[in-house]
């Protein structure tokens, strides 16, 4: 070893430095008067009430527009419901209409029937009357139908599609006693300028 020593001197801190550097400041919690406390837990409340009137205005309109969208259903069925019961009391009574004609009043029962229809049906029997009615006169041919049962098939608040259930009783020149004919019968009926009408009438 050297007689003289190169290297720097050590230097120990001093504890207390250590200990200053490790340990927290352990400054006593300092206590908020009573006042205080209260005047923060109201400041809290008026936050939390104006926080809370936004979510009360949100689930208020909520409620109104679901409410309003079931009342809007419910008044959509209520008027298709009333249609269909419309559309077929209008198709039972064309039924008969249109199944009860005299040869003896062809005018008053073809009237009748062009009144009660509309749209490709009224074409149709328009294009054929000239020719049913020489048919019915000929043969002096008497009809008068009854409605045995009908139903609403489809409906809407316009359109209502009925099937029907008809008995006709006819006579003519040829046969003296009366012969019954059972027919099912679909028929469309439209809401036109607030009258139900008879668009289509067929044989399913």
């Amino acid at each position: 070893m050297n007689d003289t020593d190169t290297r720097e001197p050590v230097t120990e801190e001093p504890a207390v430095a250590e200990e200053a550097a490790t340990t927290p400041d352990e400054s006593p919690e300092v206590s908020e008067p009573d006042d205080v406390r209260a005047a923060r837990r109201i400041r809290w409340a008026g936050t939390a009430r104006k926080l809370a009137v936004p979510a009360v205005v949100v689930l208020a309109v909520l409620a109104t527009a679901v409410a309003g969208f079931l009342g809007w259903k419910l008044d959509e069925k209520s008027d298709i419901d009333a249609a269909g019961e419309a559309g077929l009391a209008a198709a039972r009574a064309y039924a008969v209409t249109l199944t009860s004609v005299d040869s003896n009043h062809l005018d008053r029962d073809f009237a009748a029937v062009l009144d009660g229809s509309t749209g490709e049906f009224k074409d149709m029997y328009t294009r054929s009357s000239g020719q049913l009615r020489q048919l019915l006169l000929d043969n002096k041919a008497t009809g008068t139908g009854t409605v045995l049962d009908a139903a609403v098939k489809t409906k809407t608040e316009t359109k209502v599609e009925v099937l029907l259930f008809i008995d006709q009783t006819v006579t003519n020149a040829a046969v003296t006693d009366p012969r019954v004919d059972h027919s099912r019968v679909q028929m469309t009926m439209e809401l036109v300028d607030g009258r139900w009408l008879a668009s289509r009438v067929y044989l399913p």
